[in-house]
């Protein structure tokens, strides 16, 4: 399993950035797929987006991030908007069990810096 991350630099406060995770050696159209954010050497997932298209949020970025798939390119994307200085960490996908958990072990992720 592949996950490859990628689309994280620098953003002032209030601005935007598009995420992609590059995703091999699952069968991408059937799993729920999640970004998960990684501060202070904690992980927590920010969005996740069902086989059925269903997206779910946290409450710190509802409204702000949008997640997406691409079924036949097996791609994952994060658009994030009215980034925050919290939004600040490095950006990892996975895949996600019935239970919540992360699927796989972690790939590459992408760092965001916001800066004020």
């Amino acid at each position: 399993v592949q996950l490859v991350a990628s689309g994280g630099g620098l953003v002032q406060a209030g601005g935007s950035l598009r995420l992609s995770c590059a995703v091999s050696g699952i069968t991408f159209s059937t799993n729920t797929l999640g970004w998960y954010r990684q501060r202070d050497r904690q992980r927590e997932m920010v969005a996740g987006v069902t086989d059925g298209n269903v997206p779910v949020y946290d409450n710190s970025v509802e409204g702000r991030f949008t997640i997406s798939r691409d079924n036949d390119k097996n791609m994952l994307f994060l658009q994030m908007d009215g980034l925050l200085l919290e939004d600040t960490g490095v950006y990892y996908c996975n895949a996600i069990s019935g239970y919540g958990n992360p699927l796989y072990d972690w790939g590459q992720g992408t760092q965001v810096n916001v800066s004020s």
